[in-house]
């Protein structure tokens, strides 16, 4: 072997030393070689959920089934009360739209008198 292709061979496998570092720097988990993108994101989710969740005010699942048992009565309520004002509003547009019919009559009625 001349110096040359020693030369090469050393930054050959430096080249790929570096890349081999670069790529799993920092990993502290299983870093899966099949599926190498996949399992980096699987390992930073797992390392970092708490504080995503704490980030962006997350709930549990203790949290969330806390709020409904404290607040369902009162939600199951307001969906009554919604309902019952949907009724209303929708026979006040009834009631709107015969009271327009009506004055229609009478408004053709005076001009033709």
């Amino acid at each position: 072997m001349t110096i040359t292709e020693v030369l090469l061979t050393i930054i050959v496998i430096a080249i790929i030393a570096f890349i081999l570092y670069y790529y799993f720097r920092g990993s502290s988990g299983h870093v899966s070689i099949s599926r190498p993108m996949e399992s980096r994101v699987d390992e930073y989710l797992d390392r970092h959920f708490e504080h995503m969740v704490e980030e962006w005010s997350l709930m549990d699942t203790y949290q969330v089934r806390t709020f409904r048992e404290h607040n369902d009565p009162a939600l199951t309520e307001e969906e009554n009360r919604m309902n019952g004002l949907k009724e209303f509003r929708h026979e006040m547009t009834d009631t709107l739209a015969g009271l327009e019919e009506r004055l229609n009559v009478l408004e053709r009625e005076t001009r033709s008198e």
